[in-house]
């Protein structure tokens, strides 16, 4: 899970490592970039959406070099971190979470979240 389409050299770093264990998935899900007010119609919620579309399109290729298998990437309609990692969990068999998310405003709710997302007794990591 990051909150931007563009992988950091940390992010790059952490696939190659985890793409040396065997039978290795990754799926990289991006949380959607518009405010969490717009509706779900709102034009400017689509177009942000498509824009971090475009730029995972161009991204991708990196991260499956790192990866050295294919990468799933898509871009969520949900702008909440816990809420999109829940929705992942739910639809697919997850293993691991890796949380690669800059926003620091929301350190107070990483605590909510991860015992919000421990239910799922899925290892949860945060890059920094």
């Amino acid at each position: 899970m990051t909150d931007t389409a563009s992988p950091s050299p940390a992010l790059l770093r952490f696939v190659a490592e985890r793409a040396t264990r065997p039978e290795v998935q990754f799926r990289l899900v991006v949380l959607n970039p518009a405010r969490a007010e717009l509706h779900l119609l709102h034009p400017e919620r689509h177009d942000l959406a498509f824009e971090a579309e475009c730029i995972l399109l161009e991204t991708v290729p990196q991260l499956e070099q790192a990866a050295g298998t294919t990468v799933i990437g898509s871009v969520s309609v949900r702008h909440d971190p816990a809420e999109a990692i829940e929705e992942s969990v739910l639809s697919e068999p997850v293993d691991e979470i890796l949380l690669a998310i800059a926003d620091t405003r929301r350190t107070s709710r990483w605590r909510r979240d991860l015992v919000r997302l421990a239910r799922f007794g899925v290892p949860v990591s945060r890059l920094t």
